[in-house]
């Protein structure tokens, strides 16, 4: 199963295609992963249509049976987090009816991928590297940020289905 990771953002939005099952074994591949950059000189309008075509035609290339991406939770800044919003809208919005879309807070990333939901980025970076089994830790650190949400969605996915009373995200 593959799982497409979006960590939204309207400068660099990360990617991480995560293939991987929900059996026991905590074993994944790393499939792809990088960012999608726009412009900050641009207007808005033609960033988030950038991002839309950009979006759009990895989706469509990586045809991913599910996609998580982060939920804005907390931001100091509104203006970057209208520009989160924006972006997360856009790439839920690509999405077909048919595969299913999660949204994870950073706080629930960290907690499913290191077990400590107060981890740091590196040490979430860190296990992004082990459980990928890969010799180092993707960068830029957006890409390693959007894996952990498709690692993360298989986390939390294995947990509901094993005690389905459970709350979903």
């Amino acid at each position: 199963m593959f799982v497409l990771g979006i960590d939204p953002g309207l400068t660099r939005c990360g990617f991480g295609l995560v293939e991987g099952s929900f059996s026991g074994v905590e074993s994944f591949r790393a499939a792809r992963a990088g960012t999608i950059e726009t412009d900050p000189k641009m207007p808005v309008e033609q960033r988030l249509r950038q991002l839309h075509t950009e979006l759009d035609l990895l989706l469509k290339e990586t045809k991913p049976d599910a996609v998580a991406v982060e939920r804005l939770f907390f931001q100091r800044n509104a203006k970057t987090a209208i520009g989160v919003a924006q972006a997360s809208g856009v790439a839920i919005s690509l999405v077909d009816e048919e595969t299913e879309v999660r949204q994870f807070t950073a706080q629930e990333v960290k907690l499913a991928v290191t077990g400590y939901g107060a981890a740091s980025k590196s040490q979430v970076q860190g296990m992004v590297a082990t459980l990928c089994g890969l010799g180092e830790i993707p960068r830029p650190a957006d890409a390693a940020d959007a894996l952990a949400l498709g690692i993360a969605y298989f986390m939390i996915v294995r947990t509901e289905r094993r005690y389905p009373l459970g709350s979903r995200a």
